[in-house]
């Protein structure tokens, strides 16, 4: 858990020392080496470094494919802080989730600065993650809490609140990820009162923002990153927009997730919960204020209705689950207008119901949220963008998302257990990056374990990204892993496997799995491609083997990862959340299960979309996306396996088409050096090796 005391130095209190060279650093009896580290020159982390610092000096984009094991991390901070420091730059790292986030911030940083003294570098996270303290105060005032668990959840709350030093919710232990609590207090934008409100100058938001503006390296994560480059396209360049502070240049780590998370941000989403939340934050914060009317009163549950007849007539059956595309906006609005423009109608009235309300700061944000949910609600049913894919999507609730349902509740399931969303994602987003980042930025460099795709020759390309994310004559970099994986890894492909959609994949599959399991003792993950199969080989499998059967959806992602790490000789059975951001060492995982080659979904209206403007373009959409992006997607499942320079085990794929394809030769030429072997007895002699750590190299 984060400490609370923020590790930001302030300018006054940093010497102006000079950091080290990279070859000072790096090279072998150098500083690295002379650290408490356990420290290995490692060539391709120097030359990363080097890369990196000559792109800073000549203001280009880097692409680099550093694999597991070459020390990214520090190749990447050190010429980061060496161009912050004797360039007055500020940089950005942004990573891909909270856990590396931290992981740079509590353990990377620390120990760069017993070597290096003291480093002016700030941690952000989005505005959500903190607390608000003009609605904690004005919640203590005038109490509306619904129930003992969010009285107790306050008490903590307010009582944390008076030491902290940063107010992110990571730091209250005892606060249930799904608190309801937690959502009456944090400290989104829709609701902030800006430099009015008059607790603006205590507030841990601008506290943060006082921190990033004093700091050498910001280091945010990507939600955080494309959701302030968003803000700050839509408000035209406004010096007030966003929360990130200008940079010289931005490092992303994990860098093959920013197509979808850049989709994400640069479109349009709408929920029934949000309607729901607009209505329910209005009642509450006027009548907290003493000023709520019954014409606002009943404004909300107009609101409320109207929002429900208008969700319940989009074109989506009462069981469907899962992404459907709305292809059909003008006959709908044809023939169920009426409901749209009620909706519409309703929000126009509740705005102007705000409007009359001056003697409360709160009503101008909720004015403001009820605009932009009407505008957003105008985008989706009247937008003729090309570039848009519009689409629903519905939701199972957390009760029925838990692995244990019953059949009744799916079959005839409550209104309250789905969450229906409208919304609109770009098709492309080059466009959108190159206007919005790789021009704003002097320089972009992009790393990760798995950014290349093997062109025909066999050799490793970027042309999958550099389309995809419209970087403009970026350089290269491929800088192999330190790992042995020749030694360290055995891929094993079982002969006589039927293709996927044959009756006898399945049993064949568990058979297969079972075997394997036994070689190994549990100790494995197995990872699919769908809920459906993942359940259905766990149940096959259940009364088969003697080792503990974790499923994912029965407790929550950490708490399941927890168990794992600590039951002997378990089985993680889980789908794409498991396939990358993992990191369990030594011999608790030894084997590594995937059963299909993880190509998208076609009919997804997203990967539709995309698939028929390549096509449209002349492109083949199956060699130009489907196959990079599957291709990446298996080098990510199977880069959980191999974590450490003494780590072991074996990786099995369940799909023949990996060898009886043409396309097969593509996903093998990008996966690193495995051995490879269709014999259930190169298996068995793989773990009849001695248990002893490899030789460093």
């Amino acid at each position: 858990m984060p400490p609370s005391t923020p590790l930001t130095v302030l300018k006054d209190a940093l010497p102006d020392q000079k950091l080290p060279t990279l070859y000072d650093f790096f090279h072998p009896g150098g500083i690295l080496a002379n650290s408490s580290l356990a420290f290995e020159h490692r060539a391709g982390q120097y030359a990363m470094a080097k890369e990196i610092e000559q792109c800073f000096a000549d203001h280009r984009n880097l692409i680099v494919e550093a694999g597991t094991g070459t020390g990214k991390t520090l190749a990447y901070l050190l010429p980061a802080l060496r161009r912050a420091r004797e360039q007055k730059q500020r940089i950005i790292i942004s990573t891909g989730t909270k856990n590396l986030q931290e992981q740079l911030y509590f353990k990377d940083i620390p120990f760069l600065e017993t070597l290096l003294g003291p480093l002016k570098v700030c941690y952000m996270k989005g505005r959500a993650n903190y607390v608000c303290k003009q609605k904690l105060y004005a919640l203590r005032d005038s109490p509306l809490l619904s129930g003992l668990d969010e009285i107790s959840q306050f008490q903590s709350i307010l009582k944390w609140e008076q030491t902290t030093e940063t107010g992110d919710r990571a730091e209250v232990d005892d606060l249930p990820e799904n608190s309801s609590l937690w959502h009456k207090l944090d400290a989104r934008s829709e609701v902030c009162l800006g430099q009015t409100c008059p607790n603006w100058e205590q507030c841990f938001i601008t506290s943060m923002r006082r921190k990033a503006l004093e700091s050498d390296i910001v280091i945010v994560n990507h939600h955080l990153f494309f959701a302030d480059l968003s803000i700050k396209q839509q408000a035209a360049g406004a010096s007030d927009a966003g929360i990130l502070p200008e940079a010289a240049a931005v490092i992303f780590d994990e860098a093959h997730e920013l197509e979808d998370i850049a989709s994400q941000y640069f479109g349009v989403a709408l929920s029934n919960a949000r309607f729901e939340e607009l209505a329910r934050d209005t009642e509450s914060m006027l009548r907290a204020k003493g000023v709520s009317t019954s014409a606002i009163e009943s404004a909300t549950q107009t609101v409320r209705e109207r929002a429900k007849l208008f969700f319940a007539s989009l074109p989506v059956g009462p069981s469907d689950l899962g992404r459907l595309e709305f292809i059909d906006r003008a006959d709908f609005l044809e023939a169920r207008g009426d409901a749209y423009l009620g909706a519409s109608n309703a929000l126009q009235r509740l705005e102007g119901e705000l409007e009359r309300v001056r003697e409360v700061q709160e009503a101008a944000g909720l004015r403001k949220r009820t605009a932009d949910i009407r505008n957003h609600l105008k985008f989706l049913l009247e937008s003729e963008d090309p570039n848009t894919v519009f689409w629903i999507e519905r939701r199972a609730t957390s009760g029925l998302r838990n692995a244990a349902r019953t059949a009744r509740d799916i079959a005839a399931p409550s209104p309250q257990a789905f969450s229906t969303h409208l919304l609109a994602t770009p098709i492309d987003v080059s466009t959108l990056l190159a206007e919005t980042l790789f021009t704003h930025y002097p320089s972009v460099i992009l790393t990760s374990a798995t950014l290349t795709v093997a062109a025909q020759d066999g050799t490793p390309s970027f042309d999958h990204l550099k389309k995809r994310l419209g970087i403009p004559f970026p350089k290269e970099l491929v800088v192999p892993s330190h790992f042995d994986y020749a030694r360290q890894a055995l891929l094993y492909l079982p002969p006589s496997m039927p293709p996927p959609r044959d009756p006898n994949f399945l049993p064949q599959a568990a058979e297969k799995i079972r075997r394997v399991l036994e070689i190994t003792r549990g100790r494995a993950f197995c990872l699919f491609t769908s809920h459906a199969q993942m359940r259905e080989l766990h149940d096959r499998l259940l009364t088969q083997l003697p080792y503990p059967l974790l499923m994912q959806g029965s407790a929550p992602r950490h708490i399941l990862l927890q168990q794992f790490r600590e039951t002997p000789n378990a089985v993680l059975f889980g789908t794409s959340s498991f396939w990358q951001g993992i990191d369990v060492q030594g011999e608790q995982l030894s084997c590594v299960i995937i059963d299909k080659l993880p190509f998208a979904v076609p009919s997804d209206p997203i990967m539709k979309a995309r698939t028929d403007a390549i096509t449209a373009a002349g492109g083949n959409a199956f060699n130009d996306l489907q196959v990079p992006q599957a291709v990446i997607a298996l080098k990510q499942g199977f880069g959980r396996l191999i974590r450490s320079l003494s780590d072991r085990g074996v990786l099995m794929l369940l799909d023949p088409r990996i060898r009886t394809t043409r396309y097969g030769a593509t996903f093998l030429d990008s996966l690193p050096p495995y051995r490879r072997t269709d014999d259930i007895t190169e298996v068995e002699r793989f773990f009849d090796l001695p248990k002893t750590p490899l030789p460093r190299r």
